[in-house]
């Protein structure tokens, strides 16, 4: 960020000053109130305030849009400070105006004042330099008061879809509409996301998860491409710049209230559409980086009250992008829950994504805290109470949480297990049907104390291959990226069915297409709430890159085209999110019990109630009995599930339906287009003891009848 003292034109003037000029009027310099913090419009001229301990001496630096005049009002301590609080109160203002502060104090390790630097406000909604995307912004970012209040329609109501009844649908605001593929009239924005409602509508999911949407500088990415020589882009956003505003890149026309318009009516109209919208959210780090990094907020406002620090002053590192916020300290705690307070009330958000959550549990040394304030707070919050709550139950520095995230049951979380069990089986490992047992019951061994949909179930998500890359490549391929393919995790449990990358062979395409059928089918037949991620049901590809955080281009783009071409894989997509949303049986609040007088599910192998879970065995299957136990006795079909994940075909002998109703085919990933899928009673009838082919690595689902 450029210093502030490159203006050129300064006004200087002390806060025991009554009146000044500014912008060819006369201004009222008062003492101010200590609350709330940022800047607030009060009816007799605007509060500004501003935490920082251990500075000396503050500045609050105004500037307006009709000259390049600014004014730097020095704050005696002795007036304009409350505690650890630099306020001021000034009248006479324009309705528009910019501001920033600026800091001094110790000048030794561990603190970063600079009385020449500029300091974003972290309260500021809105930030100067709106630009359109990879437009860079050439002069210091400041917070911009106007006349405008953020809000949501009056008529505006959250679905507050039951968990168990949730689909996730993961995406990037820009990579799902930038691609000219998309059709839109706004691409690559809040607005071009809107345009797509009424696909992923058709296509059955209920919730859209939103890559960060906090404001961020896509321009902070060190890296070249070195095949290209193109300058890459922090294209993902996992870098705050500025916690409270929005990421004005993402609008049709980004500067000062606009994206806020655009943002909130596109969250009204998923309501509208009966959709859900969740926000991934970054308080775990943000874009100033390590000491190497830049200085644009909380280093220079209170370096050590805002960042974890070790004994020697360095940045302790529990996120892998060089700093670690101190989100347990009191402060900062307030902010976050200022933040996430703002986000639900006034846009209407649905529900809250935190990245690395387990940061969020650690004390200031790093320490995991058994019952961390933040996430107490969090969890307990009046505001917050009806929203979705998801953690990512990891973090850089070792924790490792899922199933054990503090927050207990007020808390979803990304299973990660799940993933990893999942592939694993598919691609064709041994010893795995046990362990994918239990991810299909809600993992149990993980959430026990808490019930199936704590665990949000996936197969791939942002953050590794996407499906059609899991099934075409061995090895990650992300030399694009810079860093020597040496980024990304080697762990990808994938398989690329022999043939690595791009092939014209049909009997290894027709293979592919298959595994991603298992997978889907899987993901939707588990119990738990499933997320699928954009582009993954019409074959999108990343060209084996497997971390394309820097990739703003056709590797991160959705290729709607693909949509098309691959009309029969968003057929099996759709019909199989509808064979989930029709059946209680396979969304249920508590986990299926395969004991007692009438169990919930029982477990076979190629012969009836003989499962074979031995470290050879590559089949599972099971039966669900709809006789209505659950959710209050609501009666549903019963289901049949087999899965063969062996390189041979093999045959079973089909079980009685735990009711005693007519089996009929619903679902055969080894079968062709359209057979693959069926709608309600049209599949062909099934008998009890048939003898069925499974071909390898394929899925049979039963449906019984009415």
């Amino acid at each position: 960020m450029p210093s502030e003292s490159s203006h050129r034109f300064l006004d200087e003037v002390s806060s025991r000053q009554s009146e000044a000029e500014f912008a060819g009027s006369k201004i009222r310099i008062l003492r101010g109130q200590a609350l709330p913090y940022g800047a607030t419009r009060t009816p007799h001229g605007l509060n500004f305030a501003v935490v920082s301990r251990h500075a000396t001496d503050a500045w609050l630096v105004i500037a307006s849009d009709e000259t390049s005049k600014h004014l730097i009002l020095r704050l005696d301590p002795s007036i304009n400070r409350t505690g650890d609080v630099w306020h001021v109160r000034v009248e006479g203002l324009p309705d528009t105006i910019r501001y920033g502060w600026r800091m001094d104090g110790p000048r030794d390790t561990p603190h970063q004042f600079d009385p020449n630097r500029l300091l974003l406000d972290p309260y500021a909604k809105i930030l100067s330099c709106g630009h359109e995307w990879n437009d860079p912004c050439t002069s210091a970012r400041m917070g911009v008061v106007m006349d405008y209040r953020i809000h949501r329609d009056e008529q505006d109501r959250n679905p507050e879809i039951r968990r168990a009844d949730t689909i996730i649908y993961e995406l990037h605001v820009r990579g799902f509409t930038i691609d000219p593929s998309s059709g839109v009239r706004y691409p690559g924005t809040y607005a071009g996301l809107v345009e797509k409602i009424d696909y992923l509508r058709s296509l059955g999911v209920t919730s859209v998860e939103l890559l960060p949407v906090d404001e961020f500088d896509e321009n902070d990415c060190p890296f070249v491409n070195p095949i290209t020589g193109e300058r890459l882009r922090n294209f993902w956003g996992y870098n705050t710049v500025s916690y409270a505003a929005i990421k004005s890149g993402y609008s049709w026309t980004p500067r000062n209230e606009s994206p806020w318009n655009e943002f909130c009516g596109m969250i009204q109209a998923f309501h509208h559409a009966g959709m859900e919208v969740i926000l991934d959210v970054v308080y775990n780090h943000t874009a100033e980086g390590d000491d190497r990094g830049p200085v644009q907020s909380f280093k220079g406002l209170d370096n050590c009250l805002y960042y974890m620090l070790d004994e020697t002053g360095r940045y302790r590192n529990f996120t892998g992008c060089g700093n670690t916020v101190n989100s347990n300290h009191p402060i900062v705690r307030d902010l976050v829950l200022k933040m996430l307070e703002a986000r639900v009330s006034e846009t209407g958000v649905d529900g809250l994504r935190f990245d690395l959550a387990s940061v969020l549990g650690r004390d200031r040394y790093g320490h995991a805290l058994e019952n961390p304030p933040l996430v107490e707070r969090i969890s307990e919050n009046a505001i917050l109470a009806r929203s979705k709550l998801i953690a990512e139950p990891w973090d850089a520095g070792g924790l490792y949480q899922v199933g054990s995230f503090p927050g207990g049951k007020r808390w979803m979380a990304w299973n990660g297990q799940y993933r990893d069990d999942v592939r694993r089986f598919w691609t064709g490992h041994e010893g795995m049907l046990s362990a994918l047992a239990t991810r299909i019951c809600g993992s149990p061994d993980l959430f026990g104390n808490q019930g199936p949909t704590s665990s949000v179930n996936f197969v791939t998500c942002h953050d590794g291959f996407t499906l059609y890359d899991l099934v075409s490549y061995n090895h990650k391929h992300n030399e694009a990226n810079g860093e020597n393919n040496r980024d990304g995790s080697d762990a990808n449990y994938s398989w690329n069915c022999g043939v690595e990358g791009p092939t014209d062979d049909p009997q290894v395409i027709a293979l592919r297409h298959r595994l991603v059928r298992n997978f889907l089918a899987t993901l939707l037949v588990s119990q738990g709430v499933p997320m699928i991620m954009a582009g993954d049901e019409f074959l999108r590809t990343q060209q084996g890159n497997n971390n394309a955080w820097c990739q703003d281009n056709e590797i991160s783009w959705v290729d709607w085209s693909l949509a098309e071409s691959n009309a029969d894989l968003v057929r099996f997509t759709r019909e199989m999110i509808a064979l989930r949303k029709r059946h209680p049986v396979l969304r249920r609040d508590t986990f299926p019990r395969g004991d007692g007088i009438r169990p919930d599910i029982v477990w076979h192998g190629t012969r009836p109630f003989h499962p074979d879970f031995s470290r050879q065995s590559h089949f599972l299957a099971f039966t669900l009995d709809g006789h209505g136990q659950d959710r209050g006795g609501a009666a549903d079909r019963d289901i049949y599930v087999g899965m063969n994940a062996w390189r041979e075909a093999i045959v079973i002998e089909v079980p009685h339906s735990p009711t005693g109703r007519q089996w009929r085919l619903a679902v055969e990933t080894g079968a062709l287009p359209p057979k693959d899928i069926f709608e309600p009673e049209t599949g062909p009838q099934i008998g009890f003891g048939q003898s069925m082919v499974l071909p390898p690595y394929s899925m049979l689902i039963l449906v019984s009848e009415e």
